[in-house]
Order: C-alpha cells, then structure tokens, then sequence
C-alpha cells in the first residue's frame, strides 16, 4: 500500500506561485515561510478564495507553521546554548 509520502503532490493551477513546490525540494526561508504565510491568509479571507483549493491553502499552511515552528524551536536552543556557555566563562 502506497502510503503518500514519497508522492508529489501537483497543486492545481489556480494555487498562487508562492505556494508551487520547490524544485529543488529545499525549504523556503523563515522570512519566505511568513510571507507565504500572509498571503494565504490574505487569499482566504478575500472573495477570490475558490473552496475547491481551501483543503489545499489550508494544507500549505500547516506546513509552513510547521516548518517555522521548528526554526523558532532550533533559534531558542541554539541562543540558550549560546548563552550557558557566556556564563561558564
């Protein structure tokens, strides 16, 4: 049984650019996951907002927060080691 996680997911076309799959599967920057972030928010409160894509935008950003989640949580560790080590000096 084909469990999905090694598929490619194509987005429909009307997914905005910012929202197309990276080619080179790398993951977008802190700064280029919030942005992506504001504008799907921006997209699903407007009138252009299509159900048909709203699993998808919805989809796209739990991701995005995932992957922010976790660059928030690596920062905050890699400041506190920073910091323990100031004070062992």
């Amino acid at each position: 049984p084909d469990s999905g996680k090694n598929r490619t997911i194509t987005p429909p076309p009307h997914i905005p650019p910012t929202m197309q799959p990276n080619p080179a599967d790398e993951q977008p920057s802190y700064s280029q996951s919030i942005n992506e972030l504001e504008n799907i928010v921006r997209l699903m409160q407007s009138d252009k907002c299509d159900i048909d894509s709203l699993a998808d935008y919805t989809r796209r950003a739990t991701e995005l927060l995932h992957m922010c989640r976790q660059r928030l949580t690596a920062t905050e560790e890699q400041l506190r080691a920073t910091l323990a080590s100031l004070q062992q000096q």
